[in-house]
């Protein structure tokens, strides 16, 4: 044993010997509560249980929420209770009220105790010690490949830069789409920017500034990005036609609480923008009596013909499509998407699809905790719209506002009360939708959903018609009752078709994942993105589907065959993933200081990645090679190699 080990060794004795806690407590048992601790509880409480404050982290969804920060674990009086039962208790069964979850069903009895005994141990000066000695690292890696990065980018900085908040970031871009049959490639940053980037010489030209809120120049009073994650210019889209007619469509969050301002675009910010034909449309599934107001957010689309495409500027009209009532901050309408093999006179021709999280729903308790079930909301689903009311017209249906139009093939237009916009449901948050041209199979493309999970698995579903994931009664390979308790999947695997909260249609086997890693060292936090690698510069990642995780910046390959093969219908079978190691962590600390980040660190938390979020996005280009977007840093890096 080296100096280091010993020092930890002997301070561990001494924090045992002075705690209060479980008479079984051991050097083995308190290193075990000290990895769930970081796991499970530093992501609100900090890395040695300061409490949210007193750690430098802000979780704005409970000041949001009225609600206090997380206290300080170590203080002689703990406010959720101060003995050792009442802390298990409140570990075990959750404090509501303080949006601290239940672990009951992720951790067992024992393991609870070793977290309290943990957390015990940090009140003494050796046991603080004792932590910071022997700090786990959760953050594994095994990879045989390595992937080689070159910096592609750098995006301007518009986070705010408030040390560890989220926020804080550089920049927050998150989308980088070639135009169809251009040259131009466009970047969105969710602060509000879309930008255009000349490819030769790496200049970045705002082409639309969403940011009018707080008098800012910007076109939209009501844009919301202020709290991080998923708000602001959020994504864009190109029609598959856009080479001929100019269309492109884009999704932004608007704050309906925000005060005075009408949600018309501002005149005169884009000289060549013509708002003479733009109507502000009635916010779909919108309750009749008031929700909390900081609470509500309104999802808005909007379609943008440019009648001068090749230029840097923008000259044409624009039409609100929909806008999307959301009862929540976090797991909102996400994706927008078109299906690339759909050619002039498929049914599948310039049609829509929406990866729609659900709102938070399915982890609070009561009738809400179904929404994502229930066929009546929008809430966790995958939507199928045709944007413009002037296509498709013999095989569709107009929709209630009379600005887009909805296939009458969709599986649920003869169910009353259900929405007749879904194609699939029962998913957490479908925040990404990635579609698969199998060579073999040109004209049956595959669309995989890329799904963030609640309490144990970060999962990819393939999308089918109708088909029904089971959240929030199913997560990766287990079944969730209230209260997150996890179980295995019952063997004769069926779910009430839920239209409304009290109105069924009998039942349906859930469609499983294809593919899923855990909440654990060697997994992550939430799932990214990714693509069937399709380029032709790195011959080792032919076959492959490469794919990322957002807060820990890891990033996987699977072999597209096995993903395939494993929709099968068995909950159990997931698809082998290989890890690509990465200098994505340390590329981006450095960047990040270089380019004059305020913490010491990078911004925000994760369970699995600890303090400092990567907040990583994969991006594909025309010719099919990929590109890693880090918000952390602002940086864009593209995939030059494997080794």
């Amino acid at each position: 044993m080296n100096m280091y080990k010993q020092f930890a060794a002997s301070l561990f004795s001494v924090a045992i010997s002075t705690m209060p806690v479980y008479s079984q407590t051991t050097r083995q048992s308190l290193a075990e509560g000290q990895r769930l601790y970081t796991i499970n509880c530093a992501n609100c409480h900090g890395d040695a249980a300061q409490g949210a404050v007193k750690a430098g982290i802000e979780l704005s969804i409970i000041t949001e929420r009225g609600g206090k920060q997380p206290p300080n674990l170590t203080d002689d009086a703990w406010d959720h209770g101060s003995t050792d039962a009442e802390i298990f208790n409140t570990v075990k069964k959750g404090f509501p009220s303080g949006m601290m979850p239940p672990f009951e069903g992720s951790l067992s009895d024992s393991q609870i105790k070793n977290v309290i005994a943990y957390v015990r141990s940090l009140s003494t000066p050796q046991g603080v010690a004792a932590a910071a000695a022997a700090k786990v690292n959760v953050i594994q890696t095994n990879a045989e490949h390595t992937i080689e990065l070159a910096d592609y980018l750098e995006m301007p900085i518009t986070g705010d830069m408030s040390a560890d908040r989220v926020t804080g970031v550089l920049a927050r871009g998150s989308i980088m789409l070639d135009e169809p049959g251009g040259k131009r490639t466009f970047i969105n940053d969710l602060n509000g920017q879309l930008y255009i980037l000349d490819k030769q010489t790496k200049k970045l030209t705002t082409y639309l500034d969403f940011d009018g809120s707080n008098s800012r120049a910007g076109l939209f009073t009501k844009l919301t990005s202020a709290k991080g994650y998923a708000s602001g210019l959020m994504n864009f889209v190109f029609d598959p036609d856009y080479s001929k007619n100019g269309i492109f469509y884009t999704l932004h969050m608007e704050n309906v609480a925000a005060p005075g301002e009408s949600p018309m675009p501002k005149a005169g910010v884009v000289p060549g923008l013509n708002l003479a034909g733009y109507n502000i449309t009635p916010a779909l599934a919108k309750p009749v009596a008031a929700g909390d107001p900081q609470m509500e957010r309104e999802l808005v689309i909007v379609e943008w013909r440019d009648q001068k495409i090749g230029n840097y500027t923008f000259e044409g009209t624009a039409r609100e499509v929909l806008r999307l009532y959301v009862p929540g901050l976090f797991h909102p309408l996400n994706e927008l998407t078109f299906n690339p093999a759909a050619r002039p006179g498929d049914t599948d021709w310039r049609v829509m699809y929406l990866g729609i999280g659900d709102a938070g729903t399915g982890e609070r308790p009561g009738p809400n905790r179904m929404h994502a079930q229930r066929l009546d909301t929008f809430q966790g689903k995958v939507l199928r719209i045709i944007p413009s009311p002037d296509v498709q017209k013999s095989t569709s249906t107009l929709s209630d506002n009379g600005q887009y139009r909805i296939p009458n093939d969709n599986p649920f237009v003869s169910i009353s009360g259900a929405r007749k916009e879904i194609w699939a449901y029962g998913l957490r948050n479908p925040h990404r939708l990635t579609w698969y041209i199998d060579p073999a199979r040109p004209r049956k493309p595959i669309l995989f959903a890329f799904n963030i999970g609640l309490v144990s698995w970060e999962t990819v579903m393939i999308i089918k018609k109708g088909a029904n994931y089971g959240y929030p009664l199913r997560e990766g390979s287990q079944s969730m009752e209230e209260g997150n308790k996890m179980g295995p999947i019952p063997a004769d695997d069926q779910i009430a078709v839920q239209v409304t909260d009290v109105v069924k249609h009998g039942t349906v086997k859930p469609a499983y994942a294809v593919l899923a890693y855990p909440h654990a060292p060697g997994g992550g936090d939430a799932i990214a993105n990714g693509f069937v690698y399709r380029g032709k510069k790195i011959p080792m990642l032919k076959g492959t589907f490469v794919f990322g995780d957002i807060t820990t910046g890891r990033i996987w390959y699977a072999r597209i065959k096995d993903v395939i093969a494993a929709d099968d219908g068995n909950p159990l079978t997931f698809a082998p993933i290989h890890e690509l190691g990465t200098q994505i962590r340390s590329l981006a600390e450095e960047t990040y200081k270089r380019r004059g980040g305020k913490n010491p660190g990078l911004p925000g938390r994760g369970a699995i990645a600890g303090a400092g979020r990567i907040d990583l996005r994969l991006a594909e280009d025309s010719e099919g090679e990929l590109y890693v977007l880090t918000k952390a840093d602002g940086m864009i890096r593209k995939i030059v190699g494997v080794k």
